[in-house]
């Protein structure tokens, strides 16, 4: 199946909320997924604990504090139970069309980097996940009122677990240029470079 793993900003007020949404979102993808959850940012612990979500607290900085996107791509793929990894940043719901276009280009590639941009919306309170219609209704908001981001707005990266290896260069989250070289990796090791924008609503 699929193990998912991103960084938070510390869960506090609004950031907690589209964080909280994005991680569950994740949890509800399929019973088998794995999500793993980097850094001792406040409230993630606790986060991690309610949730069910492999917590690791530790992630190595640059020299001014940032953390090194190498680093949890490296971990992630040592530790990770399955062979489908995904860099999602973690306040993006992802939902069944996501997990549909993933087993599609799976099913075509046996090595690839799959890739979607995000729709934007307003999203002052947790979504009730016990409304067995909050995906449709969630989808229906996006296309009816979001925004749909620009082609240098990438926001995931799924991915066949041996892909990059350990090619991945000292880079930081919240920086410029790191997705661009996800990107470039990817095709440099003639890799399937799939964009999923169209077929994945990701809130």
């Amino acid at each position: 199946m699929l193990t998912l793993f991103t960084t938070a900003k510390p869960f506090i007020g609004h950031s907690a909320i589209i964080q909280r949404n994005a991680l569950k979102s994740w949890m509800l993808l399929h019973p088998n997924v794995e999500v793993i959850l980097f850094g001792d940012d406040a409230g993630a612990a606790e986060t991690a604990r309610e949730l069910r979500l492999r917590y690791e607290p530790f992630v190595r900085r640059s020299e001014r504090g940032s953390k090194r996107l190498d680093y949890m791509f490296s971990t992630a793929r040592a530790i990770a139970h399955h062979d489908i990894l995904c860099y999602v940043n973690c306040d993006i719901i992802l939902m069944d069309d996501f997990l549909r276009a993933l087993k599609q280009v799976r099913g075509k590639h046996s090595k690839f980097l799959m890739v979607g941009r995000r729709w934007d919306i307003e999203m002052p309170e947790p979504v009730d996940f016990l409304q067995a219609s909050w995906r449709s209704r969630l989808q229906g908001v996006a296309l009816m009122r979001g925004v749909q981001r620009s082609e240098e707005w990438i926001d995931y990266f799924a991915f066949s677990k041996s892909l990059y290896g350990s090619s991945v260069p000292p880079l930081v989250v919240g920086r410029v240029y790191w997705d661009d070289w996800l990107l470039w990796k990817a095709m440099q090791l003639k890799a399937a470079v799939v964009d999923a924008s169209d077929a994945v609503i990701a809130v």
